[in-house]
């Protein structure tokens, strides 16, 4: 959150907000960047799968909704890992002629149920905390194909704009992905900005469109339309 935000919700003075920050910061309960603060995290370890799942699962169905409502009917898609994708796929189970390619094991689960969209399952090593499919066998699988949409999430992006996670093998299946779609979606709530991880996947320049649920914080809104970024907000 912006320190601004912080001052507006709690009635309080920035002069407050910043001692307070400042207090909390030193004591590691929060990290800050500048305008404002998040929680900690590290650059080289992701949260685990069963909290992910629990985190923000508001603002991850709307930005799924969003998502779903700017696929079309008959189109061929990649869905890559995490939870935000999951609630895509299941935002899609209505839509008719997909064909979809995923290295998410619940991903294909959740459209299995949709008799009138094909699933396709990249090949790989299978992880068991999220059942995620990664590994030189799953690149090679996706370097086959060149699909409409290559929908994928993120672990973080940083204020220089590049986009980031934590585990190599996954980035360069999302590399793949990236270089094997006609158009490039990124879905990512608004926990991801300034959040810091290991891996640099691509910078913003190699997105068409990205879907969050709130306006971003400065600099990104300056770096989005930089770089030709069609940003979708899903606010309640």
């Amino acid at each position: 959150m912006m320190v601004e935000s912080l001052a507006g919700r709690f009635g309080v003075t920035l002069q407050t907000v910043r001692r307070d920050v400042r207090q909390l910061a030193e004591a590691g309960l929060l990290a800050r960047f500048h305008g404002g603060v998040r929680m900690p995290s590290s650059t080289t370890e992701n949260l685990a799968y069963r909290q992910r799942q629990h985190l923000l699962d508001e603002e991850k169905r709307r930005i799924a909704r969003a998502v779903a409502g700017a696929v079309p009917n008959g189109c061929s898609l990649i869905l890559n890992i995490g939870t935000t994708l999951e609630a895509v796929a299941r935002e899609l189970l209505r839509h008719d002629g997909l064909r979809v390619i995923t290295n998410n094991l619940n991903v294909a689960a959740i459209l299995s149920d949709n008799a009138r969209c094909e699933v396709i399952v990249a090949g790989g090593v299978v992880r068991s905390r999220d059942r995620g499919i990664v590994g030189e066998a799953t690149v090679d699988f996706i370097k086959q194909f060149k699909v409409d949409i290559g929908l994928i999430g993120i672990s973080g992006i940083e204020s220089d704009g590049t986009l980031r996670d934590f585990d190599y093998r996954e980035v360069k299946v999302a590399r793949a992905i990236v270089e094997h779609s006609r158009e490039v979606w990124l879905a990512a709530d608004h926990s991801k900005f300034n959040r810091p991880a290991m891996v640099e996947l691509g910078r913003l320049d190699q997105i068409d469109s990205l879907f969050t649920d709130s306006m971003p914080p400065a600099p990104f809104p300056t770096l989005l339309a930089e770089a030709g970024v069609n940003l979708i907000t899903c606010d309640q």
